[in-house]
C-alpha cells in the first residue's frame, strides 16, 4: 500500500513539472508581449483580454493580487532574472502546488504516529518551498556570470561596429544578433525597447534592473555619459573592455582557490540537513526523542541549525573577496 501511495505521488510530481516546463516554454512570447505592451497604452485593452482567455480565473485573481504589492514586483524581477516565463501569481500557485504534493506524501509515508506524520508533512512542504526557490536564486546566478563573461566580448563587438560607422542602436542590434544567450536576448530587448519609442537610458537602465552587474553599470554609466557631453565612444568602451576583461580574469581565478571554501561552507551545511530527513523516514523511533522532550528538543534543534546558519555565513564571508 505504502509503495503504491509512493509512485502515485511520484507520478503526481512528474505531470505537474511536465506542466510547469510547458507553460515556461510556450509563454515565452506572450510574456514578451506583455512587458513590452506596458509601454503602448492602446495595445493594454486588447492584451488583458488575451490574457483572460488564455488564464483560468483564479490565477488572474491571483495575479492581480500579487503584482498590487512590494513583494510582487520584487518577484518579478527575480523570475525576470532568472529567465523563467511565469507570470509572479502563477509562479506562487506552482510552488504550492508542489508543497502540497510533496507535504501530502511526506504525511502519507510519515509512519502512523499523528505527530510523526505531522512533521513528516511539515518537512515535506519546507522542501516543496525551498526547492523552486533555491533553484530560482541558482538560475540568477548562472545567468548573471554568463552574461558577465560575454561582457568583453560583447565590448569588442560594439567597439567594431562604432568604428566602422554604426550608430549606437545598430552597435546593439549586432549584438543581438551575433552573440549568443544570454547577452543577446537583453540587447533583443533593450532594441526593442528602443523602437517602441522608449529612451536609450531608460532602456538601458532597464537592462541594468533585469542584469544587476556591476561591470554591465560601468559599461551603461559611460555610454549615458558620453551622449550628454560627447567625445570618441569607440575609445572609451574600448578602454573599458580591457577593464573588464581585466576583472573577470581575477575574479575567475579568485573563484578557483575559493572554490573549496565554498564548497566545504555548502555540502557541510546541506549534511546536517539531508541526514536529519533521510534518518527521519528510515527510523522515525531514534528522532523521535526530539520530540518527545519538547523543550530540550526544541533547544538541541535550535542551537544546531543556528549554528549551522552562522558557520555558512562564515565562511562564505571567507571567500566573497571584492574585485
Amino acid at each position: 500500500m505504502t509503495l503504491g501511495i509512493i509512485l502515485v505521488g511520484v507520478v503526481v510530481l512528474l505531470i505537474l513539472v511536465g506542466i510547469g516546463v510547458y507553460v515556461s516554454s510556450t509563454s515565452e512570447r506572450g510574456m514578451m508581449e506583455e512587458r513590452l505592451g506596458k509601454y503602448l497604452e492602446e495595445d493594454q485593452p486588447q492584451k488583458s483580454k488575451r490574457g483572460d482567455k488564455s488564464s483560468t480565473l483564479l490565477t488572474e485573481w491571483v495575479n492581480r493580487r500579487v503584482e498590487k504589492s512590494s513583494w510582487g514586483e520584487n518577484l518579478s524581477r527575480s523570475l525576470a532574472r532568472a529567465d523563467l516565463k511565469f507570470k509572479p501569481g502563477e509562479f506562487i500557485a506552482f510552488i504550492f502546488i508542489i508543497a502540497i504534493s510533496l507535504g501530502g506524501l511526506a504525511w502519507f509515508i510519515g509512519g502512523t504516529d499523528p505527530t510523526a506524520k505531522a512533521v513528516s508533512g511539515i518537512i515535506g512542504l519546507v522542501l516543496g518551498i525551498a526547492i523552486p526557490i533555491f533553484y530560482v536564486r541558482s538560475q540568477q546566478g548562472r545567468r548573471l556570470g554568463k552574461f558577465n563573461n560575454q561582457l568583453g566580448d560583447m565590448l569588442n563587438l560594439m567597439v567594431n561596429g562604432l568604428r566602422a560607422g554604426y550608430s549606437t542602436m545598430q552597435a546593439m542590434e549586432a549584438i543581438s544578433k551575433e552573440l549568443p544567450a544570454p547577452i543577446n536576448e537583453e540587447f533583443r530587448r533593450v532594441v526593442q525597447e528602443m523602437q517602441l519609442g522608449i529612451p536609450m537610458d531608460k532602456a538601458l537602465d532597464n537592462l541594468l534592473r533585469r542584469i544587476p552587474s556591476e561591470d554591465l553599470d560601468f559599461v551603461i554609466t559611460s555610454i549615458n555619459v558620453q551622449r550628454e557631453v560627447g567625445g570618441p565612444l569607440a575609445e572609451i568602451l574600448d578602454t573599458i573592455a580591457y577593464t573588464i576583461r581585466e576583472r573577470v580574469r581575477i575574479k575567475g581565478e579568485i573563484k578557483v582557490m575559493t572554490s573549496q571554501v565554498r564548497a566545504s561552507g555548502t555540502l557541510l551545511s546541506a549534511i546536517p540537513f539531508a541526514i536529519f530527513v533521510i534518518i527521519w523516514f528510515i527510523n522515525q523511533d531514534y528522532m523521535m526523542e526530539f520530540f518527545n522532550n519538547p523543550l530540550c528538543g526544541g533547544i538541541a534543534i535550535g542551537v544546531g541549525v543556528l549554528m549551522i546558519i552562522m558557520g555558512y555565513f562564515v565562511m562564505m564571508k571567507i571567500a566573497d573577496i571584492e574585485v
